[in-house]
């Protein structure tokens, strides 16, 4: 595959690796985990032909941007100093934010500490809400494995993940798409607390019709160059996520919203209520919706109607 242009951009003490296409209002795209800049392949140019300048960086600790080793330089105020510095270098004072996974926990809360940069935000698969310690140690499965819990000492997940990047990229992407089998990802509360991670997520037979042998390959080269250091310690700041943001309780958004996620996304599956608390968190929302026979990875799973709702919410927000 022939890779981008590419801009290195300095912001906030670190370098973030970032694909820049396209003029007018600028629109950031954050990937999650474990993903990079590869996660939004199919949305960038018909972003940039409608009108809007896109800016896909590599999060911190990814692909090929900075990678400090050390946890607290991955916590929420961070990450959300990261973006608007990005889009301070790229002359923009405002900017439409769109995150997905990790990402778009980067993006609720980069819209909550700065109102007045961040003038949109949609989010895709991940619903707003207060990550705290339920969201680490989910109450009553004390003897069940759960990954979240498992991330928080450094080196363990990282060498098991490490150790055959193809099998174990293969595995995270195919076990929350929709082509595994219902409720494959959630599965891991039923093992037991010892077990390994790469334990609880089946393997494919064959790879996904929206995931190629040199779409794998080229995240397999991506993460041979950062390693999971920075990216898992993303999920050790969920822990103190609350306490160092203690000014966001009860806040609610200001600016326009959306969200969207894939009907079959088993993150929904972490609050099945959820539907009906998540609006109250917004004054603007524009719009939720679910994308049937899409699991985690929306927006390859089904990039065309990921790409349709993301510019019907642009263009009704940041009009050219």
């Amino acid at each position: 595959m022939q890779e981008p242009n590419f801009q290195l951009i300095n912001t906030n003490g670190v370098t973030l690796r970032t694909v820049v296409a396209g003029e007018g209002p600028l629109v950031i795209l954050l990937h999650g985990w474990p993903q990079c800049w590869y996660l939004w392949r199919h949305q960038i140019a018909p972003l940039a032909a409608a009108g809007y300048r896109v800016a896909v960086p590599d999060l911190r600790g990814f692909g090929g941007s900075s990678r400090p080793l050390e946890v607290d330089a991955y916590n929420i105020r961070t990450m959300a100093a990261d973006v608007v510095g990005l889009a301070q270098a790229l002359g923009y004072p405002q900017f439409n934010l769109i995150g997905h996974d990790w990402g778009c926990i980067i993006a609720w809360n980069t819209a909550l500490l700065h109102p007045d940069s961040c003038r949109s935000v949609m989010g895709l698969s991940v619903p707003f809400w207060r990550a705290g310690r339920a969201t680490l140690d989910p109450p009553g499965m004390d003897d069940r494995f759960w990954y979240i819990r498992y991330f928080q000492t450094p080196g363990v997940i990282e060498a098991e993940l490490e150790h055959d990047l193809r099998d174990s990229l293969l595995r995270m992407y195919f076990g929350l798409s929709a082509d595994a089998p219902a409720g494959s990802w959630i599965a891991q509360l039923e093992h037991p607390r010892s077990a390994r991670f790469l334990d609880v997520l089946p393997r494919p037979t064959a790879l996904p019709a929206w995931l190629s042998e040199a779409d794998l390959a080229y995240y397999v080269a991506q993460y041979t160059v950062s390693g999971f250091r920075g990216p898992c310690n993303l999920y050790r700041n969920l822990p103190t996520m609350n306490q160092i943001t203690p000014e966001l309780e009860g806040r609610r958004f200001t600016q326009p919203a959306a969200f969207l996620a894939g009907r079959e996304d088993n993150v929904l599956r972490y609050d099945p209520t959820w539907e009906s608390w998540f609006a109250q968190s917004f004054e603007d929302l524009r719009f939720s919706e679910l994308i049937a026979d899409a699991g985690h990875w929306v927006q390859v799973e089904k990039p065309a109607q990921t790409t349709a709702q993301m510019l019907r919410f642009l263009r009704a927000v940041a009009p050219r």
